[in-house]
């Protein structure tokens, strides 16, 4: 568990996450929120429900990213190869 934490803090997982949460975030919001945002009707509950929104695309990127970098690093270290260096992109 501690080393899975330590791969979704990790610099790069996050802003992979981060870029998902924005693009796919907004997109829902727009979808589930827009007619409400266009009409002015924007209060603490509806702003708690945007923030979830966005967020469900950030956990769901941070724990693919951690899935696929354990793998990787379970099959490197399997065919004693070393792992592929982290990429930010």
């Amino acid at each position: 568990m501690r080393n899975w934490l330590h791969v979704a803090f990790e610099g790069p997982t996050v802003r992979r996450a981060l870029r998902a949460a924005a693009v796919v975030g907004l997109i829902q919001i727009t979808i589930n929120h827009g007619d409400n945002i266009l009409r002015g009707e924007i209060d603490p509950v509806r702003l708690l429900k945007m923030a979830l929104t966005a967020f469900v695309p950030y956990l769901v990127s941070t724990y693919s990213s951690v899935s696929a970098l354990r793998h990787l690093h379970r099959h490197h270290a399997s065919t004693a190869q070393p792992p592929p260096a982290a990429s930010a992109r």
